[in-house]
């Protein structure tokens, strides 16, 4: 084996870096981002009017400031810097005591608003200067530059205009600072960017929605592209709060927490025992029916059961207000004030239309954060799938359960079916997959009477009663009887009944109790 002479030159190790990132500490972005924004890069911010771009601008440096304390340069195009101030502090971010501590700079290039006529050729080099000057003053790690969209508004040379926004996004670059740069586009699925903006802009692309989707307005957010690294695709809903941006990474999920065997009441004994000793705890349990076939009652004795225990519990209803809920609780034998009083249940009504589907998920999460309950119950996602796209209400579902067995809770939800008699799809809530455990009520027509049935349809992990059975409801609450005997085709809602030969039936029970004795 030869040495090495320690003469000859050696050969020079390359260390390849990857893409390192810079997180934003947005909610939710530094989930779909996989670690933020990439360090020393541009990213351009593309959405139409109003879908929260300027918003994220100034976010993406305040969260700099205090989370990390970089300190940042906001570069303004359009709005006056008094009136980033103030639209900032009505989200409790103090802008102007960061500037008077040194850490943030906002550098006004808004128009003039009395006007002005342009003369000459347009450069942008005073302002890269100025930019420049400022970035190194203030020690800035990041910059935002909102909107660039108002540049070409003001000129007419385009071809220029986009000359010399490619010089100060090569500027940055080379000064090393990560940067944010807003731009508007016409609609929200057609070009990223109004000038062609994207083609100087290119390494990072990220696109912000305000979509009106049936009745409602649906805010998502999409990573386009993130050069030389990896991040999450598709679009993601999110919502505006006191907070800012918060967005629901539900492909990031991370349900790790291990499965449990322990069991949880319904709070009726005779519907534990079709579950083959209650519900599993940290499950998602659904009762759909039609309306007035008792799942509310079902919901109901789920959270007393809870209560009883010493456990904390969140109904959000959205369908019955809360005198209501009271009401018939009371005429169930179920007193919702006292468990409130006690502080082991919060009851939180709404109409659906209040808020759009991303606004309710960020309610329902604050308040578990919150309250920190074992048990929750939401009555019903029927009412909250009212004027949304399916997909809108599939994304809303996920959110909720994922989140609920994030946190290991036990959740029991109501879905009113709109045929009222007869079988329904449950696939047509777009939501059994979902749950763990569903509880099928129904009206079926004996004799002339309306009685109520009750099944459960599915059961994950676990034997469970598969008969049909009678389910009533009286002032002791709900009571479920014994199966339909001698009755078929009671899910088609069309029952009939089965002709027994009695002696023969009477010889078979016999012959079954010989059969068990002689074991």
């Amino acid at each position: 084996m030869s040495k090495l002479n320690p003469t000859e030159p050696k050969q020079q190790e390359i260390v390849m870096v990857g893409v390192q990132k810079i997180r934003t500490m947005i909610e939710g972005f530094d989930d779909i981002s996989h670690g933020g924004l990439p360090i020393g890069r541009t990213t351009l911010v593309s959405g139409t009017s109003g879908t929260g771009k300027t918003l994220f601008a100034v976010q993406f440096l305040y969260n700099g400031i205090t989370y990390f304390d970089e300190p940042g340069v906001f570069v303004t195009f359009e709005e006056s810097p008094n009136d980033i101030i103030k639209n900032s502090h009505s989200l409790g971010w103090n802008l102007q005591q960061l500037i008077n501590e040194g850490k943030l700079f906002i550098l006004d290039a808004s128009p003039d608003p009395e006007g002005q006529e342009v003369v000459g050729n347009f450069d942008l080099s005073a302002l890269i200067e100025r930019i420049q000057y400022a970035i190194r003053k203030y020690k800035a790690k990041r910059v935002s530059i909102d909107s660039i969209t108002a540049i070409f508004q003001q000129y007419d040379a385009a071809s220029v205009v986009r000359r010399e926004i490619f010089r100060l996004v090569a500027r940055l670059k080379q000064i090393g600072v990560t940067t944010v740069m807003t731009t508007e586009r016409i609609e929200e699925y057609g070009p990223v960017a109004r000038f062609g903006v994207e083609e100087f802009v290119s390494d990072n692309v990220v696109i912000i929605r305000n979509v009106l989707e049936g009745e409602r307005r649906r805010r998502t957010i999409e990573i386009l592209k993130l050069r030389g690294t990896t991040h999450m695709k598709g679009e993601y809903p999110f919502t505006i709060t006191h907070q800012g941006f918060n967005i629901f990474p539900l492909g990031a999920m991370q349900l790790t927490q291990r499965s449990s065997n322990a069991r949880v009441s319904s709070g009726i004994k005779t519907l534990d025992e079709m579950c083959g000793g209650g519900f599993f705890k940290d499950s998602i349990i659904l009762a759909t029916g039609a309306t007035g076939t008792g799942k509310t009652l079902l919901v109901s004795k789920f959270i007393q059961d809870a209560c009883l225990q010493g456990e904390r519990a969140i109904l959000f209803a959205y369908e019955e207000s809360r005198a209501q809920l009271t009401r018939n609780g009371l005429s169930w034998g179920i007193d919702f004030e006292d468990m409130e009083r006690k502080g082991l249940l919060k009851i939180l009504c709404s109409y659906p239309e209040s808020a759009g589907l991303e606004d309710h998920l960020q309610i329902i999460q604050s308040e578990i954060e919150e309250f920190k309950p074992s048990r929750i119950a939401i009555d019903s996602l029927s009412a909250l799938a009212r004027g949304v796209t399916n997909n809108a209400f599939r994304q809303f579902v996920i959110g909720v359960t994922g989140y609920a067995k994030q946190e290991e809770i036990t959740g029991f939800f109501t879905n009113t079916t709109d045929q009222f008699m007869g079988s329904h799809s449950i696939t047509d809530s777009h939501i059994s997959t979902i749950t763990d455990t569903i509880l099928m009520l129904q009206y079926v027509e004996i004799r002339g009477q309306m009685s109520r049935a009750i099944n459960v349809f599915k059961m994950r992990g676990s034997w469970h009663d598969t008969g049909i059975r009678e389910y009533t409801i009286s002032e002791a609450g709900a009571e479920i009887k014994d199966s339909f005997r001698h009755y078929e085709r009671i899910i088609s809602g069309s029952p009939s009944r089965v002709i027994v030969n009695e002696k023969d039936e009477l010889s078979r029970i016999v012959q079954g109790v010989r059969d068990k004795s002689s074991e």
